[in-house]
Order: structure tokens, then C-alpha cells, then sequence
């Protein structure tokens, strides 16, 4: 499979702040590739320079077979770009919207008119495309945002937390979108701190955190192997545990403490559960690991500004 991107030592810095902090990776043609992370980890700045709108302060970036630099019109005309603002003209209708976008990738008139009705119904737009951007909900303006970002026949779609404040129903069927696309072999590069998200779309994902990859690999494995397959939740203050942990110290588990909760992880919990019972523990509660489970282990449970 011929790789679609290419980072070595990737580093970006705006003045003192080092935003992005040497990083490698490398992403295959026709592959989701997910960036995870909290605010201020360093995925949207990875975007901006792929997509050749933030400059690279150090390293190497190579982007469809091209180095990826500020104003690299060549890669900028093979990438689809689902951006985080909700970037439309809102003097325009739905249909002006694409009808303008299309000038900039120099489509001639009579194939922008087919790609859009096209797009429109691939978004579920059609009924919509008279209507001025301020008559559209959230959902209907994050869809047409996918449907802009498909006009020029992308290779690469930058999808920038594509589904921030969409309903479940929205939601889904962007992402179906999204699949049907990687299906037909377009290369996803998606940022996002919805772990479903990412659990839903991606082939493989990296873990960011203060600007530095923590973790890559496939999300199932990812949770597997830092987390095991299921976990444990038990609810009691320290100051009652009265040595809980030690009670269950043969119980082959990891485990950690935060706040009021214990979480044993354990690849299987019937031990555990059944030691549970016997020492009478209220508020237990058994479910299976999940990426956030990783991602939480891995960048902390506290908030950091």
C-alpha cells in the first residue's frame, strides 16, 4: 500500500510555545487516520500543516508525494478540508455556497452544477438548496461543510472534529458519509476527542498530549493492551476504602484511584466481581475497556488549561 503522508521530527513553535513537539508518523493511501487528544494537544496544528496553511518550523512533512510547505497550491488542490468553524458565506444560499467554492479550483461551470447536485444528495441536502445559511441547524451546516470539502474530487480529507455539537442523529450520518468515502478509497485524516468517533472511523490512531504522540496503534489493540478488556468501577471515598486494594491484591488486575472511584482493569473481571460480592461492596460497576479508558490513562482524568 503506498503511504499517503509522511512525518519525521515534526515540530511547529509559536514563539516560546512548542504546540508540536517532534513528531513521526505515517499514514497509507485509502487508511482513517486519527488524531486524539484534549484542547491544546497539538492536533490542529498537525492539520494546518498538512493541509500547507501553517508553516513547519522543523522536520519534514510530505503530503501525496510532495513536501508539504506554506502555499503548496498542488496539495492544496488534492485535499478536502472539513474544518471546525462553521466557515460559510452567510449572504449566500446553500447552493451559492458551492457554486463560489468551485471558482477556486477552477471547475468549469456546467461540472460544478452536476458535482453539486450530486453532493447535495450524497449530504441529504436537496430540499435545502434555496435556503440562506442562517435558516440551516448545526447538522445541516456541518454537512454541507462535507459537501464543500468533496467538490474538487479530493485524494486527502482533512476532517477537523467534524461532528463538534451535532445531535446523535447528525452524527451517525456523517460518519456513515465519511465511510462511504474511505470505502471508495479516499485517505481521512480525522481529529476529534470523541472516542466513539474514532472507534467508528479509524484504521489507526495516534494519542496526543502537550504536543507529543503518546501512543499509535489500532484502537481495538490500543485498548487490549493498555487497558485490558474490561473494567471495574468501584465507587467508595478513600477515607472508607479501609484497605480495599489489598483486599483484592491477588486479584490479577491493575488498578487506579481517582477521586471517588477505584478502576480495576482486567483482562477478565470474574474474579474480581465475584470477591466483590462476597465482601459485600456497594456501587460496583463491570463494563467492557474502551478507547476513552486509554485515553484518560494516558493524558490524565484532571482538566488542564
Amino acid at each position: 500500500m503506498a503511504v499517503a503522508i509522511t512525518a519525521t521530527d515534526l515540530t511547529k513553535k509559536f514563539k516560546d510555545l512548542v504546540a508540536v513537539n517532534g513528531i513521526s508518523f505515517s499514514i497509507d493511501e485509502g487508511e482513517c487516520f486519527g488524531f486524539l487528544g484534549p484542547n491544546g494537544a497539538g492536533k490542529t496544528t498537525t492539520v494546518r500543516m498538512i493541509h500547507c496553511v501553517s508553516p513547519i518550523t522543523s522536520g519534514s512533512l510530505s503530503v501525496l508525494g510532495m513536501n508539504a510547505h506554506i502555499d503548496n497550491r498542488k496539495i492544496k488542490m488534492l485535499t478536502g478540508v472539513i474544518p471546525q468553524e462553521i466557515t460559510l458565506d452567510v449572504d449566500l444560499t446553500v447552493y451559492e455556497n458551492l457554486l463560489v467554492f468551485s471558482f477556486f479550483f477552477d471547475i468549469p461551470r456546467a461540472e460544478a452544477h452536476k458535482r453539486i447536485a450530486e453532493l447535495l444528495a450524497f449530504v441529504e441536502l436537496e430540499g435545502k438548496r434555496n435556503s440562506k445559511i442562517g435558516e440551516l441547524s448545526t447538522g445541516m451546516k456541518r454537512r454541507l461543510l462535507v459537501a464543500r470539502a468533496l467538490l474538487n474530487k479530493p485524494k486527502l480529507i482533512i476532517a477537523d472534529e467534524p461532528t463538534t455539537g451535532l445531535d446523535p442523529q447528525a452524527r451517525h450520518l456523517i460518519w456513515q458519509r465519511l465511510r462511504l468515502l474511505k470505502r471508495e478509497g479516499t485517505t481521512l485524516v480525522l481529529t476529534t476527542q470523541y472516542m466513539e468517533e474514532a472507534q467508528q472511523l479509524c484504521d489507526r490512531i495516534v494519542v496526543m498530549h502537550q504536543g507529543r504522540i503518546l501512543k499509535e496503534g489500532v484502537p481495538a489493540a490500543l485498548v487490549e493492551e493498555e487497558i485490558g478488556r474490561e473494567v471495574v468501577e468501584i465507587r467508595i471515598p478513600e477515607e472508607e476504602d479501609s484497605g480495599l486494594v489489598a483486599k483484592l491484591s491477588d486479584v490479577s488486575c491493575g488498578h487506579e484511584r481517582v477521586g471517588d472511584t477505584i478502576y480495576f482493569y482486567c483482562m477478565d473481571s470474574r474474579d474480581l466481581m465475584r470477591r466483590a460480592v462476597e465482601i459485600n461492596l456497594p456501587n460496583v460497576l463491570n463494563r467492557p475497556a474502551t478507547l476513552e479508558d486509554v485515553f484518560l490513562k494516558l493524558t490524565g482524568r484532571s482538566l488542564v488549561e
